[in-house]
């Protein structure tokens, strides 16, 4: 995207990473951001608007496998620490996003949050993992849904329209 001329927006958790694939771009500002962390997400949106006045395209794709266990055998705190980044950080990113990209003018973007091929063909011993990609989908369907009409954001999966292996 930097190479097309894209002002972009690089958030995660590891500041460094960040700033070796923004690659001194000055197009590129990178953002250390947890995205589990409500505060972190209202942040790195202010400091994309306050830069760059809006936001165009938001790209979800924090994720972490989390335990390799049957649902018998993982604790809830794995659980919980799968869909807290999985699903949870995607909804308050996708939250800031649509706030953002209603109240700019003109209206309007793209969600692109990024499934998983696991949500419809899952591997043994994945079971957090599978559920937080299966439900990247309804997220995504109800973004859309609830954006039509407003020249607000539409949402589309990765794993709708291109499967991984």
């Amino acid at each position: 995207m930097l190479a097309d001329g894209y002002r972009v927006v690089l958030a995660g958790r590891r500041e460094s990473q960040l700033l070796e694939t923004g690659a001194g771009h000055a197009q590129a500002l990178a953002v250390p951001c947890d995205v589990t962390v409500p505060d972190d997400v209202e942040r790195l949106f202010a400091e994309t608007l306050k830069l760059w006045g809006r936001v165009d395209v938001l790209f979800n794709n924090a994720g972490v496998f989390g335990p390799a266990a049957s649902v018998d055998e993982i604790s809830l705190a794995d659980w919980d620490a799968t869909v807290s980044v999985n699903l949870t950080g995607s909804m308050l990113c996708a939250a800031a996003a649509v706030r953002a990209m209603k109240a700019q003018s003109p209206q309007g973007g793209r969600i692109i949050n990024n499934g998983s091929i696991a949500a419809h063909s899952p591997r043994p011993r994945t079971v957090a993992y599978t559920v937080t990609k299966h439900a990247m989908t309804g997220l995504t369907k109800s973004i859309e849904l609830d954006g039509r009409g407003l020249g607000s954001p539409a949402a589309r999966s990765t794993s709708a329209t291109r499967p991984r292996s």
